[in-house]
């Protein structure tokens, strides 16, 4: 559930007008509703409550630093996946007994700078990093904790470019040689490992690869046990669906947790979660506006100024985000939450940005309300992956982050200007 809904026949983010926002901050805009948010988060801190889990945002997803210091706020910790997330998580006033470092290619800096901080663990993808973290760790004197990332050959049915789980995907060490790194790494003088770490892919809509990635992995601790491993946490990374084309897409994290929690609630290991979609996804609209029309042959095109550089996901994924008009007149406000209503008068159209590609779009054969020139449209469930994957593409200054709360909002990251465009380059 999202705190975007339609009174009077207008979008409002919670109790502001979107078109309000638009008017004082202009187009394209992200805008982000606090509720939402919090509601999420909560979702998840509550679902996995029995379990006493920790939930460490994925800041990959949506980093804005004013996010995370509102999640931290809330007690959540930080899943990052490069130096410049463990940068912002940090600044963000994140506790690093909360922060969880990922990613198959860290180096040597951004490794050195996870041990100073005393981040919680690093997740470890490859005989080859383990060894390289042990050594890092030496050279500074310090010693460094891991959990190995098990690789457990179930397919989540994610896009293929999201799906991370299956055997001879990029990441993690495969199920069948576990026991063996395990065995390999166990002296280590720097490197202290003691942890296991799955992520199947994102998003998943199906609760059984789950099921299935969780009995896997107790299995084998309970093989690594026996041999006198200790292990003293399971991570079971994130991914879980959200709704972007129908309010029933997605089933609520509850419907995970009724699954996961019985594997899990007799064991002696803690329990981390690196949550980032479901917390970011449904959190936020992209409000953009029509510049023009045109057709082409039998195609319709609608032109607004909000293109691939401001989000990739439809041209990089194929993804759907809901689209409609802010204000749609009477007879096209849709019922509740519903992303099938068919308009009145409408047509079917293609929703493109200016960017100079065929592949510049945010829908295909999408059937809208009439729009004309100034119109104002929302794309929706546009908080995760969406200003984080954006671009200078054609040298466009990226879009302003927007924070609504209740009835006020505030800017929290600006348009960026020409002059910004070219900053790093005046050397």
């Amino acid at each position: 559930m999202d705190f975007f809904n339609y009174r009077n026949n207008e979008l409002y983010c919670e109790d502001v007008p979107a078109e309000k926002i638009a008017r004082e901050v202009g187009t394209p805009a992200y805008v982000y509703s606090t509720a939402t948010l919090l509601r999420h988060y909560h979702q998840i801190a509550d679902a996995f409550a029995p379990l006493k889990a920790m939930v460490c945002y994925s800041i990959k997803s949506c980093g804005n630093i004013h996010i995370l210091r509102l999640l931290r706020e809330q007690g959540c910790g930080f899943d990052v996946t490069s130096g410049g997330e463990l940068f912002r998580a940090l600044k963000a006033g994140g506790d690093p007994k909360k922060i969880i470092y990922a990613g198959v290619g860290k180096t040597d800096r951004e490794i050195a700078d996870g041990i100073n901080a005393g981040i919680a663990a690093f997740n470890l993808e490859s005989e080859a990093e383990i060894e390289n973290i042990d050594r890092v760790a030496q050279s500074i004197g310090k010693t460094a904790i891991g959990a190995i990332r098990i690789n457990p050959d179930v397919d989540a049915k994610s896009h293929d470019k999201t799906t991370t789980g299956r055997k001879g995907d990029k990441f993690g060490v495969d199920i069948e040689r576990a026991e063996r790194v395990f065995e390999q790494y166990r002296n280590l003088k720097n490197l202290r490992i003691g942890g296991v770490h799955i992520h199947i892919g994102s998003p998943v809509y199906a609760i059984q690869p789950y099921v299935d990635s969780v009995l896997k992995m107790t299995a084998l601790i309970d093989r690594l046990t026996e041999r006198g491993h200790k292990i003293e946490w399971f991570d079971l990374g994130g991914g879980f669906a959200v709704n972007y084309e129908n309010p029933d897409q997605a089933l609520p994290v509850t419907e995970h947790a009724k699954a996961i929690i019985p594997l899990l609630k007799d064991k002696s290991y803690r329990i981390a979660l690196e949550p980032g979609r479901y917390i970011a996804g449904n959190s936020a609209i992209l409000l953009t506006t029509v510049l023009y029309r045109k057709q082409s042959g039998e195609k319709k095109y609608v032109i607004v100024d909000a293109g691939m550089n401001d989000l990739i996901r439809p041209t990089l994924y194929e993804s759907y985000h809901h689209i409609w008009p802010v204000k749609p007149g009477a007879e096209n406000v849709p019922p509740q939450r519903s992303r099938s209503f068919v308009p009145k008068e409408g047509e079917t159209v293609d929703v493109v940005g200016p960017i100079c590609e065929s592949g510049d779009y945010l829908a295909r054969n999408r059937p809208l309300p009439q729009t004309r020139r100034g119109d104002l449209l929302a794309v929706f469930t546009a908080g995760a992956y969406g200003f984080s994957m954006s671009s200078n593409y054609n040298n466009r200054p990226r879009a302003p982050e927007v924070l609504v709360d209740g009835d006020r909002y505030r800017i929290i990251r600006r348009r960026e200007t020409l002059d910004d465009l070219i900053s790093a380059e005046l050397v």
